[in-house]
């Protein structure tokens, strides 16, 4: 018995799977962005930044590697970072064993708020991706996952 192999998919049909894909995430990231910023008034890339916080021991993490995390430039971090220190969500703290290491860290208030918008994001998410794609979402983090280490740098 021979074995039938799915036809190739033409070019248009690629570019055209690929473009759904960027279409879904923008919209979709657009709309958690969006609830994001009018629950807790936080811009995506400061709530990145929270988020990353919330998540590492002790909540904190290097400056410089919290920037390249957040893909954002030292210059771009900077300002991002003195927005957050001023709303008292972070403060800088010096590293005990290096000079050379400045950590972000997250204040008391800035610990309640990524908590919450931690929380909110869950549930938005659980709405807007979770309900609408079932089973469906767990295949596509996989694929991601997958894409993220194939493609990563």
């Amino acid at each position: 018995m021979t074995e039938v192999k799915p036809e190739e998919p033409n070019d248009d049909e690629v570019v055209t799977w690929w473009g759904l894909v960027i279409e879904g995430y923008l919209a979709t990231q657009t709309k958690l962005m969006g609830e994001i910023a009018e629950r807790f008034s936080l811009a995506p890339a400061s709530f990145d930044i929270l988020i990353r916080l919330v998540r590492s021991p002790e909540h904190r993490m290097p400056m410089t590697r919290l920037a390249v995390e957040a893909a954002l430039s030292s210059g771009g971090f900077t300002k991002v970072a003195d927005r957050l220190v001023a709303a008292d969500l972070i403060c800088r703290v010096p590293s005990p064993d290096d000079r050379r290491v400045t950590f972000a860290a997250l204040t008391e208030h800035g610990l309640d708020v990524a908590e919450q918008a931690r929380e909110a994001c869950a549930e938005i998410l659980r709405r807007i991706v979770l309900a609408p794609l079932g089973d469906d979402a767990h295949g596509l983090a996989e694929a991601m996952r997958t894409l993220r280490s194939v493609n990563g740098s």
